[in-house]
C-alpha cells in the first residue's frame, strides 16, 4: 500500500474516534510511538497523519506536552437579534453580546475609531463617492477574557460627522440606536457570507490555531430611503462560531 494511503488510513481512524466521542475536547492522543505501533507505520507515516488532522483543526500539537484534541465551545450567534426591537422602541441588542451573556460568559470588547477612506469594498457596499470618507468604529471582542473575533463597523462620515459614532469609547445604547436619532433607522439589511484563511494578522490578534479558517459575515444596513447607513465586517474563527439563522416561511 502506498505511504499516502497509510497516513490517510491513520488519519482516518483518528478522525472517526474524535467525531464520534471515543476522543473527546481536551483528550490526549496517542504518543507518535503508540500510534507506531498500533498502526505498524512508520513514524514519518503518523506525523502526515497528525498534521493532515492539525490542518483540519481537530488537533493542537503542544511542544513538550503533546498532542490534544482542541477544545470545541462554539459561539452560537442569532443576527437577528440584532433588529428584534425595531419597532418597539426597545434598546437594540448587539448581536455578540446577547450571545455572550445568554450562555453565561462574559463579553468584552477593545475600541478603536477612525476617519479613512474605506477599503474599495466597503465603499461601493456604501456607495460614497470617489475618495469620500467614513468613520470606522474597530472592535476586538472577548469571551471570558480570550480574543473571540474582530467586528469593524463603517458609516459614511457625512451622516455621522457630529455624532457620538465619530466620538472613541464605548456607546451604551450602541451605535444603531444613534443612526436612528439622526433620521436613518436600519430597516433592511443584507448579508453575505464567505470563509477564507486567515491572514498574519488576524492569527495573531485572535490566537488563531493552524488550519482553522475563518468565517467573514458582512452585513449592509439601509434607512427608509434604502440608502445604505452603515457596514458592517465580521472575522469569525470557524472553530468558535456558530451562526444560525430562522426564516419564517410567508
Amino acid at each position: 500500500m502506498a505511504r499516502s494511503s497509510l497516513y490517510q488510513q491513520v488519519a482516518a481512524e483518528l478522525r472517526k474516534a474524535i467525531y464520534l466521542g471515543a476522543l473527546g475536547p481536551g483528550d490526549q492522543i496517542p504518543t507518535e510511538a503508540e500510534l507506531m505501533e498500533a498502526h505498524r507505520v512508520s513514524r514519518n507515516t503518523v506525523r502526515l497523519a497528525l498534521g493532515e488532522l492539525e490542518n483540519e483543526g481537530l488537533i493542537l500539537r503542544m511542544r513538550r506536552r503533546g498532542t490534544f484534541v482542541r477544545e470545541r465551545r462554539p459561539l452560537l450567534i442569532r443576527p437577528q437579534q440584532e433588529l428584534l426591537s425595531l419597532n418597539t422602541g426597545e434598546p437594540r441588542i448587539d448581536a455578540f453580546v446577547h450571545a455572550v451573556t445568554s450562555e453565561g460568559r462574559q463579553a468584552g470588547q477593545d475600541i478603536e475609531v477612525a476617519i479613512v477612506e474605506p477599503p474599495e469594498d466597503v465603499a461601493t457596499r456604501l456607495a460614497l463617492a470617489d475618495r469620500a470618507l467614513a468613520v470606522v468604529r474597530r472592535r476586538l471582542r472577548f469571551v471570558d477574557g480570550q480574543p473571540y473575533n474582530t467586528n469593524d463597523s463603517y458609516f459614511p462620515y457625512a451622516i455621522v460627522a457630529d455624532s457620538e459614532i465619530a466620538r472613541p469609547g464605548d456607546i451604551r445604547r450602541g451605535a444603531n440606536r444613534v443612526l436612528e436619532e439622526l433620521g436613518h433607522t436600519q430597516v433592511r439589511v443584507v448579508d453575505d457570507i464567505s470563509a477564507r484563511m486567515p491572514t498574519p494578522d488576524e492569527s495573531s490578534r485572535l490566537q488563531i490555531e493552524p488550519g482553522t479558517p475563518v468565517v467573514v459575515y458582512v452585513r449592509v444596513g439601509y434607512d427608509p430611503e434604502d440608502v445604505p447607513v452603515r457596514v458592517a465586517v465580521s472575522v469569525l474563527p470557524a472553530d468558535k462560531h456558530l451562526i444560525r439563522y430562522e426564516l419564517e416561511a410567508r
